[in-house]
C-alpha cells in the first residue's frame, strides 16, 4: 500500500469527492480536517466513506480528558483508520481517548505543528526548539499508550529512534520542486520515508494540481 495519504481540505463535499476518486488507485488513504468537518459533519465523512479509501480523521482533539474520551466515542461508528488528539493535552487524555477509540484505529499524538518554528513556540511559553519539544511529546504519547505520533520531517528520525515501534505521521512534506506555502518545517518525500516515516500527508502539491492523479504519481515514482 502506498505510504501517501493525500490531504483533502476543503469544505466542498462534491470537489473533496472528485479529487478522492481521482487519486484512489495510488493513495493509502485520504486525510480529512476541520475544515472539511465544519462544514460537512460526520455525515460528509460517511459519505467519503462510500469510496472505500482508508479515512484518517484529523481533528487533533485537546481537551479535558473525560470530553476527549467521549468526543472519540461519538466519533467511532465512523470508523477511521486514524485519529488525531494534541499530545500536548497530557497523558490522562491521551490514555482515554486510545481507550475510547474504536478496535483498529490508531491514535496519534501530534506534536508540534509543522507551521510553527522556535519563535511561535518561545512566544507561546515553550523553552528549546521544534525538535525538543517533538521529543518530549513523543515520550508521552509513547508512555500513555498511543500509537504513534505526527511530526515535521526534521524530527522523524529523532522520534522513530526514541520509539523504533511508534507509527509516524509525517506533514508538511513537499516535492523538490513544490511550493512550500505556510509550512516552515518541510522535507521531500524520499527524505521523511528515509528518516522513518510511516506514512506521508501530502496536500496542496496533489489537490491543486492540474491533474492530482499526475501528481500523486510523480511523487510515487520518487519513493
Amino acid at each position: 500500500m502506498s505510504p501517501i495519504w493525500v490531504a483533502i481540505d476543503t469544505p466542498d463535499l462534491e470537489r473533496a469527492k472528485t479529487i478522492a476518486t481521482k487519486v484512489g488507485r495510488h493513495v493509502g488513504g485520504i486525510k480529512l480536517g476541520l475544515e472539511f468537518f465544519a462544514a460537512n459533519g460526520r455525515a460528509g465523512v460517511h459519505e467519503m466513506a462510500k469510496l472505500h479509501l482508508p479515512i484518517f480523521l484529523d481533528l487533533k482533539l485537546h481537551d479535558i480528558p473525560n470530553t476527549v474520551a467521549k468526543a472519540v466515542q461519538a466519533l467511532g461508528h465512523l470508523e477511521p483508520a486514524i485519529l488525531t488528539v494534541h499530545a500536548a493535552g497530557g497523558r490522562a487524555m491521551m490514555e482515554d481517548a486510545k481507550a475510547a477509540a474504536p478496535t483498529g484505529c490508531k491514535v496519534v499524538g501530534v506534536t508540534v505543528l509543522t507551521s510553527l518554528d522556535a519563535s511561535d513556540l518561545a512566544s507561546a511559553g515553550v523553552t528549546g526548539t521544534p525538535h525538543d519539544q517533538v521529543l518530549r511529546l513523543t515520550a508521552a504519547a509513547r508512555e500513555a499508550g498511543l500509537d504513534g505520533v505526527v511530526c515535521s520531517g526534521d524530527e522523524v528520525k529523532a522520534a522513530h529512534k526514541l520509539w523504533p515501534q511508534g507509527f509516524f505521521v509525517v506533514p508538511g512534506v513537499r516535492p523538490a520542486n513544490g511550493v512550500i506555502g505556510d509550512q516552515k518545517r518541510v522535507v521531500t518525500p524520499r527524505a521523511a520515508l528515509d528518516a522513518g516515516a510511516s506514512i506521508l500527508v501530502i496536500g496542496r502539491p496533489i489537490t491543486q494540481a492540474a491533474d492530482p492523479d499526475q501528481a500523486v504519481r510523480a511523487i510515487e515514482a520518487t519513493l
